[in-house]
């Protein structure tokens, strides 16, 4: 079962941006917008190892996901969750999974293949307006 809201579960479906919050090793926050998979269980992002965003989830797993309504921009959904996994994508399977929910065209897997890895994020509180 989720906490996801059913009233927001489509601000998950659509391909909107997510902003992730993650804390650095230092205690200070950091967040940027980034695409995101939801597959009705479990919030799911790529990024590098090559990245502080890495750095600060493999130092403290817990993080917040916020999206907007781009249609309602006070209607938003707010995520808390555990990285609960980082899973390989060395092949740039999920990249290309979200390049084609987000309408890039991609020719091959991108230039930091080989550092690509999955934040596989379970949501364990929301709030949402």
């Amino acid at each position: 079962m989720t906490v996801i809201p059913e009233t927001h579960r489509d601000l998950l479906e659509r391909p909107l941006y997510a902003h992730l919050a993650t804390i650095r090793p230092d205690g200070t926050p950091q967040v940027n917008p980034m695409w995101f998979a939801w597959d009705g269980e479990y919030l799911r992002f790529t990024n590098t190892t090559t990245r502080q965003k890495y750095k600060n989830v493999t130092a403290h797993p817990e993080v917040a996901v916020s999206i907007n309504d781009p249609d309602q921009p006070y209607r938003y959904l707010e995520v808390r969750g555990v990285v609960e996994r980082i899973d390989d994508d060395s092949s740039g399977e999920l990249f290309a999974e979200l390049a084609d929910r987000y309408g890039l065209a991609i020719d091959g897997p991108p230039g930091d293949v080989d550092h690509r890895v999955a934040y596989v994020i379970r949501p364990v509180a929301t709030s949402s307006q």
